[in-house]
């Protein structure tokens, strides 16, 4: 399968490089090329350093939507519009949203666009045949990075689209310890993108770390 990410040179989207290559063809996408390439380069080393196998290359963003099967959003909420704006060729294409649209002050707090969730946000901004899937959300991007840990937490997917939202959840499946659950429709984003706040609100005042979701 091959997987772009689309801001593949930031946290999230570096680290899922690192978890998706070694069983998928990863493309890393970015603003700069040379920055995407440079990041492509430090993941197979990282990889290569513990034996692993991957299949990595990096490219522009638009490149890397051109290329991909699956499209994952790997930006800050901050971000969105005007990267996805500045990008063509999403037409039928699988869109993967991790995306949650926070601010950070004394707490965090959600502050979903006038559609409700970057979900629906998405579908506004992307063409009609654009197949949307909100996933990832609730992880944090540091977890992704720490390649030598298993990642084990629930993941809700959701998506108006149920092939290609069963398309993600297999892809979830295949990530370390993660596991899918279906969360309904896309309009249901709202409900997966504002637990994120909240998961930061809850280790920031009791002191916790790692603090994620599981659904057992």
């Amino acid at each position: 399968m091959k997987i772009g990410i689309v801001g593949g040179t930031g946290d999230i989207g570096e680290g899922m490089a690192l978890r998706l290559s070694t069983r998928h063809e990863v493309i890393i996408g970015s603003r700069e090329e040379t920055k995407a390439r440079a990041v492509s380069t430090t993941c197979r080393l990282r990889l290569d350093e513990m034996g692993k196998a991957c299949c990595l290359s990096g490219v522009s963003n638009q490149a890397a939507v051109d290329e991909a099967e699956i499209v994952v959003l790997g930006l800050p909420y901050e971000h969105l519009v005007s990267t996805i704006r500045s990008l063509t060729g999403f037409e039928g294409k699988i869109v993967v949203s991790p995306v949650n649209p926070m601010t950070f002050g004394e707490t965090v707090s959600y502050v979903p666009p006038p559609e409700g969730s970057a979900g629906l946000l998405l579908k506004r901004l992307l063409p009609e045949s654009a197949r949307i899937v909100v996933a990832f959300n609730n992880i944090a991007a540091h977890r992704w990075q720490m390649i030598r840990e298993e990642l084990d937490y629930s993941v809700a997917v959701c998506s108006d689209d149920e092939e290609a939202k069963r398309t993600v959840m297999a892809l979830v499946d295949t990530i370390s310890n993660l596991t899918s659950l279906d969360a309904g429709p896309l309009k249901n984003a709202v409900l997966v993108e504002s637990l994120t706040p909240l998961i930061l609100n809850i280790s920031k005042y009791n002191r916790m770390k790692d603090v994620g979701v599981y659904f057992r």
